[in-house]
């Protein structure tokens, strides 16, 4: 179901990783139904989507320009780097945005720039010509896991296909691998995830990547059990697992640090040994 709500609380959060900040919510939701998806925590079906599209801007131009942020960094060596959709997929739900309204405002900004992850390949999105100013973050796992993890979404392959169209159309393109799920033979499905990676992309010197291991919750996990019993045999691991308590509070489940450590290590020897090219902003 859709509604449209107009917006009355204008908060811009500070992320630091994968962008500078997270603007308000354009759109509260996800119609996509992912396994390990956090927003389902909190609105488990259903999209709202902000009517005034203008406000949220403005409340974005104003902390563009009066808030202060130390260039070069991770997520831009220029610009201020807003996450347009951290609690949507912004190119899942473009239809139901202005969404050219809200590419125009990051294109002729002369400080501020937009990114989004997504899962979906929206070839409506090339009719536009963001010059830059629009980074979109393909999110990949092995199709394998996507299959039981990610129903419905765009097959891997053709997120990987689209990369060098969206460069081609001028958007910043990056990949987000996200999230990564450790099981039996993870390693050598990301070894085949990487190869078609180098054997696809033209543009080897603008992809950069992004990696974050998985971070489970008890409230998902519950809901899983009815909705994706299948899932919770990678995600619920519990003797590789412990607490961690969320900054907003909630209780969730990631590896265990004397086991992440090493992960995160196996995972950028792989990634090195196989597409050094794809620099990782970060990894966590």
């Amino acid at each position: 179901m859709i509604t449209e709500v107009t917006r009355k609380t204008f908060t811009i959060r500070e992320s630091g990783r994968s962008t500078d900040f997270i603007t308000p919510s354009f759109g509260h939701g996800c119609l996509y139904d992912c396994s390990y998806c956090y927003m389902k925590r909190h609105k488990p079906d259903g999209l709202t989507v902000a009517k005034n599209v203008g406000d949220i801007l403005t409340e974005v131009n104003n902390h563009a320009y009066f808030t202060p942020v130390d260039k070069p960094n991770q997520t831009h060596p220029e610009h201020t780097t807003y996450d347009i959709s951290c609690n949507e997929d912004f190119a899942l739900h473009a239809k139901y945005h202005d969404w050219e309204r809200i590419f125009e405002f990051f294109r002729t900004h002369p400080v501020a720039m937009a990114s989004f992850a997504t899962k979906y390949v929206n070839d409506k999105l090339l009719t536009f010509d963001p010059q830059g100013k629009v980074r979109i973050r393909f999110s990949l796992m092995p199709q394998k896991m996507s299959d039981i993890h990610e129903p419905n979404t765009s097959k891997i392959y053709d997120r990987i296909n689209a990369i060098n169209r969206f460069v081609d159309a001028g958007y910043d393109v990056h990949v987000n691998f996200s999230p990564v799920i450790v099981y039996d033979g993870w390693l050598d499905d990301y070894a085949q995830l990487f190869k078609d990676l180098d054997d696809v992309v033209l543009h080897k010197d603008k992809v950069l990547a992004e990696v974050i291991f998985l971070t489970h919750n008890f409230k998902k996990h519950k809901v899983n059990l009815q909705r994706h019993p299948n899932a919770e045999v990678t995600l619920w691991t519990p003797d590789i697992q412990e607490i961690k308590k969320s900054q907003y509070g909630g209780e969730n489940l990631r590896y265990k640090l004397k086991f992440k450590g090493k992960f995160i290590q196996q995972f950028k020897e792989l990634h090195g040994s196989i597409i050094p090219w794809n620099t990782i902003r970060y990894i966590f």
